[in-house]
């Protein structure tokens, strides 16, 4: 049974840090690329960053600079980790894992920046 289980999302003040994490079973997680996609009400669901099987990096230029996307295939899991966040980073943050035609998503993690 394919899991993806989101953590680390709550809130944050505006200029502060979270790291999310997404722990993975059920499938072969070092073969698959990882993404971190964020979404609000009323908006479509919006790529932040992925990593792939080899450890190649990319992100959304909202993000660049800010935000750091890690794997440890030891552990399954793929972190988020967000610096210098905005209030406009406010969205549930969902984890996706892709290979091929074949996806897996988990339950997203809130994640709320205000003063």
């Amino acid at each position: 049974q394919v899991q993806l289980v989101e953590s680390g999302g709550g809130l944050v003040q505006p200029g502060g840090s979270l790291r999310l994490s997404c722990a993975a079973s059920g499938f072969t997680f070092s073969s698959y690329t990882m993404s971190w996609y964020r979404q609000v009400p009323g908006k479509q669901r919006e790529l932040v960053a992925t990593i792939t099987s080899g450890g190649f990096t990319n992100y959304a230029d909202s993000v660049k600079g800010r935000f750091t996307i890690s794997r440890d295939n030891a552990e399954n899991t793929v972190y988020l980790q967000m610096n210098s966040l905005k209030p406009e980073d406010t969205a549930v943050y969902y984890c996706n894992a892709g290979r091929g035609y074949v996806g897996y998503w988990g339950q997203g993690t809130q994640v709320t920046v205000s003063s």
